[in-house]
């Protein structure tokens, strides 16, 4: 501070503020910096992740706080929810316009506790009801319909209650686009497959291993060995060391019936909430056609190594 005026004491000449009033402004800072890192220790937060227990919340339940995430995709986790929280979210990338912005999220397969709703002018619709969703099931909303506001149930006891979910920001104008994760089980149209090639978040050319079938979840696990990595996001194929070859799973539809087999396929997908989900999969041969019949018309909307 300025004008201080600071007196030397004792042999190991430690420093001490010389004003009984100076020395009590210092107490006063140091005990607030106390209050602010208890504070902050209720909850952990980043740009993109959340997590925070109601218990610390319990004096003041009937506060509605404010969380604020600013990235295009990361997770919300309320362990022993009480009363009420806020949910901003904003993208972090420049490319990403509130104008056509839309926000999905997948709750966590075990989250209770609390119900999900869509905030605006102090107006609420119900999003996903305390424990009525289904593992796969992806609810999405444009930007412009409001916060997410969660507000926990009446519970006897809280224990072992945790409301969470992952969620992700996209541009996609229709919301109805958003609530299936793969493609419908149909073969894609040339155009639809060179699109695929130049905009998916991974291309390789490989066959299929194994194919693992899950009812539960409606979805199948496809195996791959990639005989050409193209473009991957996320790191969904894995170089194995042991055979030195490249390797990864996607998932698709049950209903698609996708069986093991023998050629070569150019699979394409994206990555929704941290999964590799197929689109286009044509076999290696008819996308050669495809992409050497558009080449010579001067139609290739990108340019891809065929070798």
């Amino acid at each position: 501070m300025v004008g201080a005026v600071l007196a030397v004491r004792g042999p190991a000449r430690q420093l001490w503020p010389s004003s009984p009033l100076l020395l009590l402004l210092l107490l006063l800072l140091l005990l607030l910096l106390l209050l602010g890192t208890r504070a902050s220790a209720q909850y952990s937060s980043n740009m993109c992740n959340w997590k925070g227990s109601g218990l610390t919340h319990e004096a003041h339940k009937k506060d509605v706080e404010q969380v604020y995430l600013r990235c295009s995709e990361g997770s919300f986790e309320w362990m022993y929810p009480t009363g009420a929280l806020i949910i901003n979210l904003q993208p972090n990338i420049v490319s990403l316009s509130n104008k056509h912005l839309t926000i999905c999220i997948k709750p966590f397969k075990d989250s209770m506790g609390a119900n999900i709703y869509l905030e605006k002018n102090g107006e609420l619709k119900v999003l996903v009801g305390d424990g009525e969703h289904s593992p796969r099931k992806i609810y999405c909303f444009r930007f412009d319909q409001g916060a997410l506001f969660v507000e926990a149930t009446p519970q006897q006891d809280i224990s072992r209650k945790i409301t969470g979910f992952q969620y992700e920001l996209t541009n996609k104008r229709e919301v109805s686009d958003l609530h299936t994760v793969s493609v419908p089980c149909r073969p894609c149209s040339d155009t639809e497959v060179l699109l695929a090639v130049c905009t998916s978040d991974f291309v390789v050319r490989g066959s299929i291993r194994n194919v693992t079938n899950e009812p539960e979840q409606q979805e199948s696990i496809i195996d791959i060995h990639v005989s050409k990595l193209y473009r991957q996001k996320n790191k969904v194929f894995q170089l194995m060391e042991s055979s030195e070859s490249w390797q990864g799973q996607i998932k698709t539809l049950l209903e698609c019936g996708v069986k093991p087999g023998n050629g070569d396929f150019l699979f394409t997908g994206r990555m929704y909430f941290g999964e590799a989900r197929l689109s286009c999969a044509p076999r290696f041969k008819d996308f050669l056609r495809m992409y050497k019949d558009a080449e010579n018309r001067g139609l290739n909307p990108c340019e891809i190594g065929t070798a």
